[in-house]
This record gives C-alpha cells, structure tokens and sequence, in this order.
C-alpha cells in the first residue's frame, strides 16, 4: 500500500500545541483590550450566501471569494450559492440588519474568527487565517476613529510592539488628489488597485502599474509629488498636520481646495483626538493610501511595523455597507488586525513572553504500578483542583523513562506516588532542572508546586 499525501491544502496550516498556545496568547490579550474598550463579542457562521458578499469588496475581491458549488440534485449545475466569509466586516453588516431590533443603538463589537480568501500565499499570507475585528456602529463622531485607533495600539503594544505606526487617509481627499494630480476619473478606481500596492512595490512599481493601467505621464508624476512632498512636510517635524497641510495647498493649486475642505477637517479632527491616546504618537498622514476594499467611505487606516510588507491590520469608515442591507444609512467604522502576520512578526523577533507555556503540564504523575491508579487519579485531581496543569504518564513503567519521557516535553516537575507515599499519605515531588526533590503531605503539594513554579519564572 503506498503512502498517501498527509500535508494540508495549500494555503492552509495544521497547528501544533506550540501555535496554538500561542495563537491563544494573542487572541486573549486581544479580546481582554476591546472589552476594555466596551467592545461586545459576536460570531458568524462560516459560510454566506454568496450574494451577501458578491460586490462588497471592489474588482479583485470578488476574485479572491471561496464559492461553493451547488449541492445535492442541484450539484450537476456547476453553480455556486454560497461561498466561505471573506471577511468580518460584510457579515457584521447583515447581523446589524438581520437583528437590529436586537441591538442597542449605538453598538461596539470584536469579533476573533477564521475567514477564507482564494489568494497566492505568501510570507505571513494564507487561504485561511483569523481576523481580530472591532467595529462601532451607529456614529458619524470622528471619536469612534480615535478610539479604534488607540484600542488597536492598546493591543499592540500589550503584545510587545514599540516600532508600529498608524497610516491615516480619508477616501473622498484620496479621490480629490487623484484629481489634483490630473489623473482622469473614469481611471480613479483602476488607479486605487494600483496604490494599495504602496508599501509591497514601492513608488517605481506604482507608477509601472499605474502606466500599464492607463495613466499619463502627468499623472504618475502628479501622485509621486503628492508622496514625496508629504513624506517630507511629515518627516520635517511637521507631524501627520504638517502632512495635511501640504496635501490641502497641492489640491487648491489644482483650483479644487474646496471638495478637500470635509475630509481635511475630520482627519485633523481624529489627529487632534488622538494626541490624548496611546495612538497619538503613531499616527502618520499616508495622502496615498488606498485600502483595497471598495466599501470604504471615510478615513482609513492601516498598521504597519519596518520589516514587514504590508499591514498588520487596517479599517476605515464604511456608512454605506450596513444599508445595503438595512435600506437605510447607518453610519459604522472598524479595523481589523491580521493575527497570522502578528504571530509571523512576534515569532521572527522572539516577543513571546516566558509565561506562554511551551509543556503540556507543569507536573507530571508518574506510575509505579497498574494497581496505583486511583491513587494516582486522586492525586492529579487534587492539584488540577488547584489549578495546576498535570499530565498523568498512561502505564506503569520503569521511573527511569518516565523521568526521560516528562523531560522530553519540558515538564519540568515529576510527582511520584510510591508504596511508601501512598502509606504515609504524601507525595515526592522531583525537580528535573534542579536534580533536586522532596516529600510533601499530598495537602501541601499543590502550594509546594506552585512556589517551584515561580521562583522558575
């Protein structure tokens, strides 16, 4: 019989207890910082009804949606009608309308849940990965960005990032600076695609792309004025106000200040907000930044760190997307951090604190003999009544590689329960780092543990 193929799909990863604990360990610190926020949690199935998400995420989204055929009878149709969730947005926005006599008026929510996209992986890029989101609903208040903002450095820097910056632009001053730089409307949407491409190509390769897609000469040089001149009214103290300042002189030279006047004022507004948050000092003015997702409205934003291309996450004003479904406007603003591209960076750079347990168990049991065994489990169900992670070794062997196989997995303590413990009422407990160990009354063993543990670090 040969071997049959036992490496998952591509794009998709199997996770040994390693990744998970610490999949875990972010994921918490990332739900306990929302719900300091007043952030709410919901789930969402899965699987939507493909219409739900069809037309919701611009021209290459709907290329990238995981659609599933037609079943059953139906099968033979080659049609599909359902299609695995793209993102937690699109589904939030039905959950809004589906319960909205359900929900309070003003609604916050975080959201942790796996989605799907039929994308090329790459470094820190696959076909299935978890999305952190946190969305407020029901506010057009640029307070809602500036929260978001600092809720998503909050998360950050708990986790041990100290080099992150936040990328800060408003989708209609996007629009009017692609007019200013004499880039035509009708290309406006073709040359979006080709910005959000930024920070993965470069300008050089912007400008390629952009050519390729129909914009002139004047244009390309238009938009790299726009970045450039940004970056150094930003880099030269100016801050991200420094920043916009520029970009609202280049759009009144162009004779269309005016258009730029609403979301200029708002994104100094979430600048001004900040300065009082954590968020404050990340903040970067990006005149360029795109964010590929056609449902956006309002500011966006995207976190990026220096060695990694691409984001760690982005979000945006989408006041359009709930009434979609709802047939009427409800204003809603989110960001959304991509776990899988932190885990990458946190796990390059060693971020993962000592408390993250790499063993299945601070203790082991070991067993001396078949007939020990309810003795043993009584013993294990002491100390996991207190708290402790205890593995019990599943036959009676020779203590010997017993000791070897708890070693092996980084357990660090041994208990042994033999003929003379189990008489006197006590428990050994061995200290495998220290080649140490000693006897305790089986009452005392869990606070004796516990102190090993600690002074262990």
């Amino acid at each position: 019989m040969s071997a049959r193929r036992t490496e998952p799909a591509r794009g998709m990863r199997d996770f040994l207890p390693d990744d998970v604990r610490r999949r875990q360990h972010v994921i918490g610190v990332v739900a306990r910082v929302y719900e300091r926020y007043g952030f709410e949690p919901i789930e969402t199935p899965a699987v939507e009804n493909l219409e739900t998400l069809l037309g919701k995420y611009g021209e290459e989204g709907n290329q990238l949606i995981f659609k599933i055929l037609k079943r059953g009878e139906h099968e033979a149709s080659g049609e599909a009608d359902l299609a695995l969730r793209y993102d937690l947005t699109v589904p939030l926005a039905r959950v809004i309308a589906h319960h909205q006599a359900k929900l309070p008026k003003y609604f916050k929510r975080y959201q942790v849940q796996p989605v799907w996209r039929a994308d090329r992986p790459a470094r820190g890029r696959f076909r299935e990965f978890y999305q952190c989101d946190v969305d407020a609903i029901g506010s057009t208040s640029p307070l809602i960005e500036a929260e978001i903002c600092a809720a998503a450095s909050d998360v950050l820097a708990e986790l041990g990032f100290d080099d992150f910056y936040i990328r800060l632009n408003h989708r209609a001053l996007l629009t009017t600076v692609l007019g200013a730089a004499g880039i035509a409307e009708p290309l406006h949407g073709t040359a979006l695609i080709a910005l959000d491409k930024l920070d993965k190509v470069g300008i050089a390769g912007v400008a390629a792309e952009l050519t390729e897609r129909g914009v002139d000469a004047a244009g390309v040089d238009g938009l790299k004025q726009v970045i450039e001149g940004s970056l150094a009214s930003e880099g030269g103290k100016g801050g991200p106000s420094g920043a916009l300042d520029f970009v609202a002189g280049f759009v009144a030279k162009a004779g269309i200040g005016t258009a730029a006047a609403g979301p200029l004022a708002n994104l100094r507004e979430i600048v001004r907000l900040s300065a009082e948050t954590r968020a404050g000092t990340r903040i970067r003015f990006d005149p360029c930044l795109a964010r590929g997702l056609s449902y956006y409205t309002g500011a966006i934003m995207e976190i990026v760190v220096p060695d990694l291309r691409g984001s760690l996450g982005g979000g945006g004003r989408y006041d359009n997307l709930v009434g979609m479904f709802l047939g009427q406007p409800v204003p809603a603003c989110g960001f959304s951090l991509g776990l899988e591209r932190i885990l990458v960076v946190m796990a390059e750079r060693d971020m993962f604190p000592a408390a993250v347990h790499h063993t299945p168990a601070d203790v082991m049991v070991a067993v001396f003999a078949e007939a020990d065994g309810p003795q043993v489990l009584a013993l294990a169900s002491r100390l996991r009544a207190e708290g402790l992670r205890v593995l019990v070794y599943p036959e009676a062997d020779k203590l010997g590689k017993q000791i070897k196989y708890a070693d092996a997995r980084g357990i660090p303590l041994v208990a042994m329960l033999g003929a003379d413990e189990m008489a006197a009422g006590t428990v050994t407990i061995k200290h495998l780092a220290a080649q140490t160990q000693s006897t305790y009354s089986q009452s005392a063993a869990g606070a004796a543990i516990r102190e090993v543990l600690t002074h262990r670090g």
